[in-house]
């Protein structure tokens, strides 16, 4: 992997990460446009590592809430919220992995989110909670149970599966989103851990070049997602949830179209 495509897939992981749309779709797509899809085992671990960077934009966004030390319950309801995805990944790593390769499948859970997407405005319309401190620790649970549904099911997107899981629970868009990214660090950062110490073990170092490429991908996806997040919250407060549907029918039909070109091969 070399300079130029560690800093396209920074910036595909900092659009994508925070908001509905799938970030393992539009990884998939730019993997095979960039010819380095399955290349090799680095290539898989830049693409879940590059999170930290993204994680590291959440954390300096809302460095307010994550560094008040005395709110010990904000740390409670991520720490309950975070394990069910931790248990579920664990017991299902070998098959999410072969479904990650599986780009049909992708694009099937794309366009099925969309669709629900363009019809959450009317599934959701009571929403009484309208800040974290109002989400009680139940509810945390409840929407990190949805986000298990992310890992089950790749294509989805973790903040499609925790931002509806919330809106469902009464949360309004904009709480919802953001109690989306807070449980991103935790698990996005369990996620970047476990695959580098697995390749770690496996080929027992990285090299000067791997380590390069991460350096330059995380700095990227952390840059790029510290814009996304912004545009996101502002974006769904004025116009909601639709357009994000239309985009991801949109862009499971592209996917399902370079398969059936034999461009992406599922």
């Amino acid at each position: 992997m070399n300079t130029i495509q560690s800093i396209i897939i920074g910036v595909v992981e900092g659009l994508t990460e925070f908001l509905p749309i799938s970030s393992t779709a539009h990884m998939r797509i730019t993997e095979n446009l960039l010819g380095i899809a399955n290349k090799d085992e680095f290539t898989k671990v830049l693409t879940v590592a590059i999170q930290l960077g993204a994680i590291l934009s959440v954390v300096v966004l809302y460095w307010k809430k994550f560094f008040q030390f005395k709110n010990f319950n904000f740390y409670f309801k991520l720490i309950l919220a975070v394990v069910p995805a931790l248990i579920f990944g664990k017991l299902f790593n070998e098959k999410i992995d072969a479904v990650l390769e599986n780009p049909l499948f992708i694009a099937f859970i794309m366009i099925a989110g969309g669709v629900v997407f363009v019809f959450i405005e009317n599934l959701f319309k009571e929403h009484t909670i309208d800040k974290e401190e109002d989400i009680s620790i139940i509810t945390s649970i409840k929407i990190g149970l949805f986000q298990c549904l992310a890992i089950l099911f790749p294509g989805l997107s973790r903040s499609a599966a925790t931002i509806l899981g919330g809106m469902s629970l009464k949360l309004t868009r904009a709480a919802a989103a953001e109690f989306s990214f807070f449980l991103a660090v935790p698990t996005m950062l369990a996620a970047t851990v476990y695959k580098l110490y697995k390749y770690k073990s496996e080929v027992g170092s990285f090299s000067t070049n791997e380590l390069k490429q991460l350096a330059i991908g995380n700095l990227v996806a952390f840059v790029v997602a510290l814009l996304a997040i912004k545009f996101f919250i502002s974006f769904l407060q004025k116009h909601g949830f639709k357009i994000w549907g239309y985009y991801r029918i949109v862009v499971g039909l592209l996917l399902l179209l370079l398969i059936q070109k034999g461009i992406i091969i599922a």
